[in-house]
């Protein structure tokens, strides 16, 4: 190999091990790197350390020399900082849609960005095993397959199954055929925002889509997922149930002021009304989901408008009551 070959692979090799094992509590001095490069087979001598710190500063990587008998060389700033990885790392740990495995894979490529010291901490602090995970190893690349099809204008055909009281996957006898639009996270799963052929605009879990194909028919056209009516259609639906799109007046206690908008955002206008209570309204994809989610909140929060809702309401608490007849 020649000089200049090993001159690049010095470069390699130092950045990769500034970026693993260095930060401003562990600077790593000129020595720790020429040992370093003498085990990949590479000699070099101080001035050359010196001289391949300064190219890589140069090209832009962040590294600070600490001066003193216990200083050296540390990367200040990386791809990411610490609480940035601690962020996205507890969005892993927390998304049902990974399976466990998928889970600990992508914490284990998000750990290698930061240095040995903090992945250590990091790795402490994983909780995966009592968490309700996926069990559907595919979603990731389910994930992959569907965006290539919406990018290449696709439908895509693919078979769709439910859970069984026996713990198994029983399948749906037919074959799907949809054309993606968009992919959506709502109540902790991961959903497909889609046109059916037979069915107008539906949604399927991602989780439960397996053996997804792409076919050589076009996307059947449709404007309501199209752009930002995709955004528009997915705020409507009550965690992704389907219903008539209505707009929804209701009267909540100004206890749930916090509950309506972590549900709604902080931009829904919410009006007093008397000195305990505040309306609002909502332009929301009526549902037996939704209306449970106000029975929920008992005598704290009612539907004041429009009636065929307030009679929908009224017709679920009857059902609901007949369950339980008395003794």
């Amino acid at each position: 190999m020649s000089k200049s070959d090993h001159q690049k692979l010095s470069l390699l090799y130092i950045r990769d091990y500034l970026e693993q094992n260095s930060d401003a509590e562990h600077p790593v001095n000129a020595q720790t790197l020429i040992n370093m490069l003498d085990a990949h087979g590479i000699r070099c001598e101080r001035k050359t350390i010196y001289s391949d710190i300064a190219a890589l500063m140069d090209f832009g990587v962040d590294i600070v020399n600490l001066r003193g008998k216990k200083g050296g060389y540390y990367i200040a700033s990386r791809n990411f900082e610490l609480p940035e990885l601690k962020l996205l790392i507890d969005a892993v740990q927390s998304s049902r849609f990974l399976t466990e495995k998928k889970s600990r894979e992508l914490i284990e490529k998000l750990c290698q960005q930061c240095n040995r010291y903090d992945a250590n901490l990091m790795h402490r602090d994983v909780v995966i095993d009592r968490r309700v995970k996926s069990m559907n190893e595919t979603i990731y690349y389910n994930v992959d397959r569907i965006q290539d099809a919406i990018s290449k204008n696709a439908q895509i055909r693919f078979r769709y199954f439910d859970w069984g009281i026996d713990g198994q996957r029983h399948y749906r006898d037919k074959e799907y055929i949809a054309s993606p639009y968009g992919l959506c996270q709502d109540n902790e799963n991961y959903y497909l925002l889609s046109h059916s052929p037979r069915y107008g605009i539906t949604h399927y879990r991602l989780d439960r889509m397996t053996q997804i194909e792409l076919t050589d028919m076009p996307r059947i056209p449709c404007p309501e997922l199209t752009g930002s009516e995709l955004i528009t259609h997915a705020n409507q639906l009550f965690q992704m149930y389907s219903g008539q799109p209505t707009s929804v007046k209701l009267r909540f206690h100004r206890s749930l002021a916090n509950v309506v908008i972590d549900r709604f955002g902080k931009d829904t206008m919410m009006i007093p009304d008397g000195e305990d209570h505040f309306t609002f309204t909502v332009h929301i994809a009526v549902s037996p989901l939704f209306l449970s989610w106000v029975i929920g909140f008992g005598e704290k929060a009612q539907i004041i408008h429009p009636k065929s809702v307030i009679d929908e309401c009224r017709a679920l608490c009857q059902q609901i009551i007949s369950q339980y007849p008395q003794d």
